[in-house]
Order: structure tokens, then sequence, then C-alpha cells
């Protein structure tokens, strides 16, 4: 039996990933790994395991041992830090994501700027806040490492009264869009799917697709491609300017929170990640399939326990 690990299985990324495996995948035995010791994606594991942070000086050991006891095949990271940490350690053990140092350039906003700068790849104009000199009419200051649509400040009084760990980039007041791509095994580019969406708590709540930039996002990722050492999925993050050029403005080197909705609609690049990693099959590029999203909640009930006596798989949970 194969031994798939999905980290951070805590949040909509990782629970995505799961269902799709749980679901295409049944023969497969998941193991989840995630910061607190229960969550919604205790559900759909095999077996869990608690970590302390990536950033932790015993993540690595924890992660090493894990691959070890549990005799894992693959680990699919389902947070950032994750990929970037997990790419850094040299582990015997296969991880479904990009090159450590092409990690940490797309971890922090002004490195991708400046680094997309070097490679004439479009991205929008970014300054550490101290440098900023008031060069946009419209700004919006957001932390560097930071994901999920947190800490962002539209039209600050002052941008400069922020510190380094922020940065200023031009605000674009267009249609944002977030489209995924897939990288092969043997480097062909697979995509786009995009979205125009809604957020909720830095979260997709509402989404459609959107192809009237495909040939814009196809050259802009192969640029990527060709420019930083990539493997799997990456998302750009992107909005639409006044001239109906595509400015990406953040690159995630992992799944994103919308896998299990493209999934539905064609572009499967999860089980691409199995197929290829796993049972060593060829993938191929989809048709894109139209169509819009939103999202509900649902419940995950446990009778006559505590929510820390949550189990992976618990016999009895009942879903709906």
């Amino acid at each position: 039996m194969h031994n798939i690990l999905i980290t951070g299985i805590g949040g909509n990324v990782g629970q995505g990933i799961l269902r799709i495996i749980k679901t295409s995948f049944p023969e497969l035995n998941l193991i989840g790994t995630d910061v607190n010791e229960y969550s919604a994606g205790h559900f759909y594991v095999d077996d869990f395991v608690l970590v302390p942070y990536a950033s932790d000086t015993s993540y690595q050991k924890t992660i090493r041992d894990v691959c070890v006891d549990k005799n894992i095949n693959l680990i699919i990271p389902g947070t950032d830090l994750e990929a970037y940490f997990l790419q850094s350690f040299a582990l015997s053990t296969k991880v479904l994501a990009s090159a450590a140092d092409s990690q940490k350039i797309f971890l922090d906003k002004y490195l991708t700027y400046i680094n997309f700068e070097k490679y004439k790849i479009p991205f929008a104009k970014s300054f550490k806040c101290s440098e900023y000199n008031f060069e946009f009419d419209s700004v919006i200051v957001k932390p560097a490492e930071g994901r999920g649509s947190r800490g962002l400040h539209v039209n600050p009084v002052n941008p400069k009264g922020f510190t380094d760990e922020y940065i200023v980039q031009e605000y674009i007041t267009g249609q944002e869009i977030t489209s995924a791509f897939y990288i092969t095994k043997d480097q062909r580019l697979l995509g786009p799917i995009s979205f125009e969406r809604k957020l909720t708590n830095g979260m997709t709540s509402e989404c459609q697709t959107i192809t009237n930039y495909d040939d814009q996002l196809k050259a802009i990722a192969e640029q990527i491609k060709s420019s930083f050492e990539m493997l799997g999925p990456f998302n750009i993050q992107a909005r639409i300017n006044s001239k109906g050029e595509v400015i990406p403005f953040e690159i995630n080197c992992r799944y994103s929170g919308t896998n299990s909705i493209r999934h539905q609609l064609g572009f499967t690049d999860v089980m691409y990640g199995i197929k290829e990693h796993i049972y060593d099959e060829e993938v191929k590029d989809f048709d894109v399939k139209s169509g819009c999203a939103t999202r509900i909640y649902l419940d995950i009930v446990y009778e006559n326990i505590q929510l820390n006596q949550i189990k992976a798989g618990k016999d009895g949970a009942k879903l709906f």
C-alpha cells in the first residue's frame, strides 16, 4: 500500500487535497499533519501526526521520523512555509513541490518582484516601505511574506510608517483573477484554469471561470518555468490593468485553495500529482469547463466525545 502524507490538514487547501485523493484513489493510505491536535481534516485521513510549525527547529526531525515510521511514499504540502522547508531538508521522500530556492523567492513578494524584474516577467511594482518615495497614485501595503489577504492596507495615510516586513505595491483596481498551473516531471506546462473570485476571510467563497486572459497567463507561466526550478502545482494571483494586461502580484508554489473546485471542472491537478509520482503515469492537459462555484459549511459530528478526543478517521463520525 502507498502512504501519502498531506500537511496542513486544518486548512482548506489540505482538506481539498484529502477529499480528492480519498474519492479518486481510495486504495491509498492518507496520513495528515497539522499544528493543531484536531481539525475537520481528521475526518478524511487514516492516520494523524501532530507537528510543530515549519519554522520550528524540531520540525525537520518530526517529519523525518514520520516518513520512516509511516513509510511515506509522497509528501504533498498544504502550506507555503512547509513546501519551502520540506524541500530545504533534502528528504529521501519525494516532495511534490518546486525547488527550495524557488520557494524562498515566492514566499517573499519583494524578492519575487526583484527576480521577475531580472527576467522581465510582469509583476506589480513593489518597494520596501523604507524605500518608497510616493511613486504611485494608489497603493496597497501588505506583509512581504503574508498569505490569505491578511494585513492589507489600501491607501494608508503614511505607507512609509510601516516596517520593512511590509511592502508597498502599486494598487491596480481592475479585475482580480487566480490561475492554476501544473508542471509535469518532464517539464510540460499544463493549464491554466482561471477564476474570478470573491474572498471571505482570505478564502475563496464564490468563483467563476474566466478565459479572456489565457494567452497572457500561459506566456507568463512559461517565463516562470524557464526562469526558476519548478515542479508540480503553482498559482498566479493577478489583476488586470486598464490596458487589459495581466499583472501578477503573488505566486504560490503549492496547490491552491480552489483545488477541489477546479477538480470538478476538469483541471485535476491533485490527480496529476498522484498519477505521476505514485503510479508513474503520464498526464495530459485538459479542456477547461466553464462554470462557477460557491461554498457552504458542513458539519462533522462526533457523538459522545470531546474535541481533544478526536482521532483520525474516527468511526461513527457523521458528515452533514
